[in-house]
């Protein structure tokens, strides 16, 4: 992002936390906060946020593990932000992610349960726990990654729960901009990605939840203009540019990033 003429980096000077930073999207994002200038803290529940430290060109960063899905989870980890760092400029939500794909007669109800705990609730809490510190400071932005995936097949669960973040974006920004924050979201199509290293669930597990699974990918592709996924850093940038002052005109907007699908 940076230019040959400008050696400042968009989001220097800033605290910025990044949930689910261990991979994915989360991680990308870590990578890229850390060469636009940010002091990192970043949080996931697995320890292998620890790596990515040593991938960081030097600036100050920070870990710490919390399970988000919990109110204690997300109260301790912005504890530990505003002890370590004395403020949160920036709070990056990027926790969530489809655990199965099926059609939604088949979802049994713990696992309908378990969609909305993963891909909403870490969202929930962590706007929660984040706003009164950038309340008092009469400062601060939110950036909570959604998905366009709230209009897709074999997903109900999951797109429910990113519909609700981007409820969430839209009337939280509403109450917080009189404060002096901006709420916003970017909403990911389909995304390359290594494997895994922390699953988010069992995977298929006969040939009919690989059907299902690749009526997903499918529809993903049919539903891109450019008919295809996007990589890590096409889903980074735009998050990215959210969070610093370059987008300080910009609040309650979900931003799709499907290559051409909106998503809803």
């Amino acid at each position: 992002m940076k230019s040959a003429t400008n050696s400042a980096g968009l989001l220097d000077g800033k605290v910025v936390l990044v949930t689910g930073a261990a991979q994915g999207i989360g991680r990308e994002v870590a990578l890229l906060a850390a060469g636009e200038g940010a002091d990192l803290v970043l949080v996931d529940r697995s320890d292998k946020v620890a790596d990515v430290i040593e991938e960081l060109p030097g600036q100050q960063a920070q870990t710490f593990l919390a399970d988000l899905e919990t109110w204690e989870g997300a109260e301790a980890a912005v504890a530990f932000a505003l002890e370590a760092c004395g403020q949160v400029d920036v709070c990056i939500n990027a926790v969530g992610g489809t655990i199965w794909a099926r059609p939604y007669e088949d979802y049994e109800p713990d696992k309908i349960q378990a969609e909305i705990t993963r891909s909403l609730f870490p969202t929930l809490w962590m706007t929660r726990a984040v706003l009164p510190s950038m309340k008092s400071r009469q400062s601060g932005t939110i950036v909570n990654v959604s998905s366009i995936a709230t209009r897709g097949v074999n997903r109900v669960p999951y797109s429910a729960a990113k519909g609700g973040v981007n409820a969430l974006t839209a009337s939280l920004a509403m109450e917080a901009a009189g404060d002096g924050i901006r709420v916003v979201a970017t909403a990911p199509g389909g995304t390359q990605a290594p494997a895994r290293q922390i699953p988010r669930g069992p995977g298929p597990q006969d040939a009919q939840e690989e059907q299902w699974m690749q009526q997903v990918v499918e529809q993903t592709v049919d539903s891109s203009l450019m008919k295809r996924y996007g990589t890590l850093r096409e889903q980074a940038e735009p998050i990215v540019f959210l969070a610093s002052d370059a987008a300080s005109y910009i609040t309650g907007s979900v931003l799709p990033v499907g290559g051409g699908d909106q998503g809803l």
